[in-house]
């Protein structure tokens, strides 16, 4: 199996990349947001890779962080999470809000994500819980409720959910609520 690649990247589109190191040009998909972090065409580049293997094809995941590749890996464990659906569920918040909703067993949190029906998530919880847990007695509930009331307010005010998740990634996670909004609706008023 592939553990890692490093190579020039040729290509480069909204959903993969083809990097070619030895004379071959590997495709790998990955998340919007890992996309977004990769340098122009004819760039080095180093990914941490998952090797997906099935009946008809060989598919190639790429992370740029060996941490995202560890959660991509867990998350496909789940029965009904298949690579596509876990590069989504990693491109609209970070690992560390993700990891406190399924350690406080936040499914609410999940259910906004596209494509993660009530099921699925109540799946991810009890699947992953214990794996996650709520490190250093955070208060997780609080936290992850104050972020799903920045992303209504954002939506509320007219911007799309992906707007508004593209900027809460960006804000401090540091403050009460309202401080939030105002510095996700500063960094989406600078685009």
């Amino acid at each position: 199996m592939i553990g890692s690649i490093k190579g020039k990247i040729i290509l480069r589109t909204d959903k993969y990349l083809v990097v070619e190191t030895g004379g071959v040009g590997y495709k790998i998909s990955a998340s919007p947001d890992t996309l977004s972090k990769t340098k122009k065409i004819g760039d080095e580049i180093s990914f941490w890779i998952h090797t997906h293997v099935r009946e008809d094809a060989i598919d190639l995941y790429g992370f740029l962080e060996r941490n995202e590749l560890e959660f991509f890996e867990m998350l496909i464990n789940v029965s009904g999470i298949g690579p596509k659906s876990a590069l989504v569920v990693l491109s609209v918040a970070s690992i560390e809000t993700l990891r406190k909703a399924i350690g406080t067993g936040d499914t609410s949190y999940l259910t906004k994500i596209s494509g993660i029906g009530r099921k699925t998530a109540e799946k991810i919880v009890i699947e992953l819980r214990d794996k996650m847990g709520n490190k250093n007695g955070e208060q997780g509930d609080g936290s992850l409720q104050g972020e799903l009331d920045v992303l209504e307010a954002l939506k509320s005010l007219g911007y799309s959910q992906n707007e508004a998740r593209d900027a809460l990634k960006k804000v401090n996670s540091d403050g009460d609520t309202n401080a939030k909004i105002r510095q996700a609706l500063q960094i989406l008023g600078g685009k």
